[in-house]
Parts: C-alpha cells; structure tokens; sequence
C-alpha cells in the first residue's frame, strides 16, 4: 500500500472519522467487551452462539478501527479548490443521455454526503470524469455497458 495516493478528506469528512474512531476505541470496546464476558458466562463456548457473535462482531469492530487509523494516518485533509476541471472534490452536474441531470461529487467513499451521488475516483464513472471541463462528453464502462454523459457544470464542494 506504501505507492497509493493519499485519501483526500474534507475537513468534516476527517472529524467524522476521528469522532467514529474515538466512539469504537472507547465505548465500543467497553460495550463488546460486556457482551463477550456475558455470552461467556452462559457456559461452554464452543458451543455458544452469543459468544460466537459477540466475537465476529469484535472482529469486525477491530477491522473498521485499523481501517480508519490508516485512513487517518494516510489522508490529505484541505478544502477543494476550483481548477476549472473535475478534480478530487469537485460536485459535477451531468446530463444523461435522456436528458435527466445529476450531481456527483468526486471523492473518496470517506467524505460521502446524502446530497450528493458519490462517484469515487477509481470507479469508472468517477475516473472518466476526472479531468474533464464543463462541456465535455464523458464516456465510461461499467458493468452495464458503455455509458456516455454530458459534462454541464464543475464547482469545488461545500460543506
């Protein structure tokens, strides 16, 4: 992982990590480790379905905490800036081809807003759209065929 590019964050995307890392690395610990003793209480664990699920819920817990101190540690935190093209942080407007228009923010699955469609760079959407400048015709693949859109607008995004 060393040759990755670092994640780009916005700064409300990277409090948000650092809020959720925080509530794992204290009360979820407290709450998973209460569960595990509980389920282990109830007798033979091979055999104990609670204890079974308190443990992969445990393991699951400790994935996402490594996941977000790597994201952490390997971010760019900085607010987008207006390059005239699509960039990382950018909101584009496309058209589709039957008309219908739709906003897309260029991002890391990290700084996901409900306002706006996600496209990450390294998907194929997201990756077609980067560089492109108001005006462009866009074609990507995806897993339903090949898709064409019309760039119609690019500002950097806002929280």
């Amino acid at each position: 992982m060393p040759d990755e590019e670092p994640t780009w964050l916005t700064p409300a995307a990277h409090q948000k990590l650092i809020d959720e890392l925080d509530e794992l690395t204290t009360t979820g610990r407290i709450e998973i480790s209460a569960r595990i003793a509980e389920a282990r209480s109830h007798g033979d664990i091979r055999e104990n379905a609670d204890y079974d699920a308190a443990k992969n819920e445990q393991g699951l817990m400790e994935a996402r905490i490594r996941k977000i101190e790597y994201v952490l540690k390997t971010s760019e935190v900085r607010e987008p800036t207006d390059t005239g093209t699509v960039d990382i942080g950018s909101v584009v407007v496309i058209r589709r081809p039957d008309g219908s228009e739709m906003d897309v923010f260029v991002a890391a699955p990290e700084n996901k807003v409900d306002a706006y469609t996600l496209a990450s760079p390294s998907s194929p959407l997201g990756g077609a759209l980067m560089g492109a400048h108001a005006g462009d015709d866009v074609d990507y693949e995806a897993p339903g065929g090949t898709f064409t859109v019309t760039v119609v607008s690019i500002r950097p995004f806002e929280a």
